[in-house]
């Protein structure tokens, strides 16, 4: 894959997401591009420095079953994701609705569509909050996000434990149990 042509191609595109659920062009081959835990993006093991490339790339992924793959209406190639591909990097309030944003600026209301759950956390000792982004591609909140949502939270009983629960509009979701 030619990350200059793709560039180009993308760029003369609509600035809307593009609709990558209804490509199907053939399988390409993997390419060593590598989106690590932190949200980074790297290709062929270096970091990739333009903020603009990394968020055109982000417009163009799709994850069939445990795969990503970046998807031009000509071409699809295999990427390598640690963890998931978006982080959550800050938030704010909006009219009582979280409005989340990842480091690739995709922004969305955290609510039914965009809906937030815990996941264990590789070494499995603690539960993580993700939040889905799109398309079944989800991001994982940053530590520094989820220190600060923990301060929006409210002690609430549930299914038999004590959850930190935060609203977003009439949407709620936990934070993580707390032990008793």
């Amino acid at each position: 894959m030619d990350l200059a042509r793709l560039q180009k191609q993308l760029s003369a595109e609509d600035k809307s997401l593009p609709p990558v659920s209804k490509w199907n062009p053939a399988f390409c081959g993997d390419i060593d591009m590598l989106i690590k835990r932190d949200g980074s993006w790297h290709y062929m093991g270096t970091p990739i420095g333009r903020k603009a490339l990394v968020k055109l790339f982000s417009t163009v992924l799709r994850k069939e079953d445990d795969t990503y793959f970046l998807v031009t209406p000509v071409e699809k190639v295999g990427i390598t994701v640690e963890d998931v591909p978006f982080v959550v990097s800050t938030w704010d309030w909006v009219d009582g609705h979280l409005v989340f944003n990842t480091l690739t600026e995709d922004r969305f209301i955290v609510g039914e569509q965009h809906p937030v759950e815990l996941r264990e956390d590789p070494s499995g000792d603690t539960l993580i909050p993700y939040v889905l982004v799109r398309d079944n591609l989800w991001a994982r909140l940053h530590q520094n996000v989820y220190y600060q949502l923990i301060e929006q939270g409210q002690l609430t009983q549930k299914d038999d434990a004590v959850h930190l629960l935060v609203k977003s509009g009439d949407y709620q979701f936990s934070l993580g149990i707390i032990p008793n």
